[in-house]
């Protein structure tokens, strides 16, 4: 039956996904928002979804059969509080996805703190192409970002395949567990496990702990494909009761990459099944990490029946992430990429791997701290070994630092402090318009800028480009040039 389904937090990734999963199975759809911004302010607007900005009681007056209420939302939101005073049905992300899409279906879940949206992607996509010869094998799938080879973060579809990117974030206001214990995979992947998101898990054994019950969701007759680099994934699979696969580089391991070389933004590698040659992969993405998490999708797939042949022309033929090492510009010479980083792993990697794809070329990198966990110290020693990677270092001053408690917050002066001691050369700014300005007439042709953030970062992408290209106009002429 038809209903008017209305979102609370509708731009979030996840969320805006499931709109448009909801749209296309015949609801009306709309929802609401603080600010929208690229890329799900796009796909909302693209579908046909209205999207009220910002949060207010009279956006309920039409009021809906069903209110959908994100993990981002606190009590005294005010639709919220309109939500619970008028007794409107609600429900959390999670538990609408599992009753609406995932029931009857054979849910292929991706967890693990870091690579789960590309890993997800290469999944999906492999499905797709395996499609190709066996229609019921097209997947439906959910990813927290824009696949480029799709052009969507979600697609559903009749056929019992189900894509799926397993949030370890909490549920909603009511619900503080994991969204991933809501969808009772039939096959798995756990990626990494380490410390984060300090706003809701308090060390790394809350996280662990998470994660193990996770594991304890695959039945007997499933399977995990587990990396093999990491104690914290050695313990949490301890007691899984499913057949587990370990896959990296260790000796031993039933997956193993062997023989990895990059050139230029191109990975290739010999994927080894237990004693056996099973492949030879090439992913155009550079990076150990990407070569993993292709490895993982890989080893799932195979698991499910998909041939060697299928996965490697998918891989090869796979088109990354929005936000996740894209070229944003190229600007008199200068390349400009985003890249999603919420973590100091995640920037380490990062890094990495524009030094495979540009080794000739200087690399800056350009950081908000964003997320939960950079906005927090705990991380500040980790923050600046990553960040050493690039050649010169500039940072954003903290994201809404006054929700953080002074104690624990994240000093940017800091960092940039031990990277100067370190001879690479660093500096913080309030915002993004000051660092476009400083760093717009510094960088030269050849260059890379690689912005790190999970967020809009004040429209920097935009901004950027447009700046550098102007002091460039600017320079040739000037007198001196004449």
């Amino acid at each position: 039956m038809q209903k008017h389904i209305y979102l609370i937090g509708i731009c979030g990734t996840a969320m805006a996904s499931l709109a448009g999963m909801l749209k296309q199975q015949g609801h009306e759809v709309t929802g609401s928002d603080a600010a929208a911004y690229p890329p799900m302010s796009d796909l909302l607007r693209e579908i046909g979804i209205t999207v009220h900005e910002p949060y207010a009681e009279k956006n309920l007056d039409r009021r809906p059969d069903l209110v959908v209420v994100g993990n981002a939302i606190s009590r005294g939101n005010v639709e919220l509080e309109r939500v619970l005073d008028e007794r409107i049905p609600f429900c959390s992300m999670a538990q609408i996805l599992h009753d609406e899409f995932l029931s009857g279906r054979e849910p292929l879940v991706v967890a693990g703190t870091h690579g789960k949206t590309t890993t997800t992607s290469m999944l999906a996509w492999i499905y797709e192409v395996a499609s190709e010869r066996e229609s019921s094998l097209a997947p439906s799938f959910l990813i927290g970002g824009v696949a480029e080879n799709f052009g969507t973060s979600f697609m559903v579809r009749p056929t019992s395949p189900f894509v799926l990117e397993g949030d370890e974030y909490d549920t909603a206001f009511f619900d503080k567990g994991p969204k991933f214990l809501h969808y009772f995979p039939v096959a798995a992947i756990l990626t990494h496990v380490e410390f984060d998101h300090a706003d809701i898990y308090s060390d790394l054994d809350a996280v662990k702990t998470a994660f193990k019950r996770f594991v304890n969701l695959i039945p007997r007759r499933g399977r995990l494909i587990a990396f093999d680099g990491s104690e914290n994934v050695d313990e949490c699979i301890k007691k899984a009761f499913c057949e587990v696969e370990r896959y990296g580089f260790r000796e031993g391991s039933y997956w193993r990459i062997t023989d990895l070389r990059h050139d230029g933004p191109l990975a290739q590698w010999t994927l080894r099944r237990g004693e056996n040659r099973f492949a030879e992969l090439s992913l155009p993405m550079a990076g150990e990490h990407n070569a993993l998490n292709a490895t993982a999708a890989a080893a799932l797939a195979a698991g499910r029946g998909i041939p060697a042949e299928t996965i490697a022309e998918a891989l090869r033929t796979f088109r990354s992430v929005k936000r996740r090492l894209e070229v944003k510009a190229v600007a008199e010479g200068v390349t400009i990429i985003d890249d999603f980083a919420h973590h100091p792993t995640a920037i380490r990697e990062t890094l990495r791997a524009l030094r495979e794809s540009y080794p000739e070329q200087r690399l800056v990198a350009v950081l908000e701290p964003r997320s939960n966990t950079l906005r927090r110290n705990i991380f500040e020693e980790a923050l600046v070994d990553s960040l050493a990677l690039a050649d010169e270092v500039v940072m954003a001053s903290v994201f809404k630092s006054e929700s953080i408690p002074a104690a624990e917050r994240l000093v940017p002066e800091h960092v940039v402090r031990a990277l100067k001691e370190r001879g690479i050369p660093a500096a913080v700014y309030p915002d993004a318009d000051s660092i476009v300005a400083a760093l717009a007439p510094e960088v030269r042709s050849g260059d890379v800028v690689a912005i790190l953030s999970n967020g809009g970062f004040g429209g920097i992408y935009q901004k950027l480009p447009r700046a550098i290209t102007e002091a460039a106009i600017a320079a040739r002429l000037s007198p001196r040039f004449s």
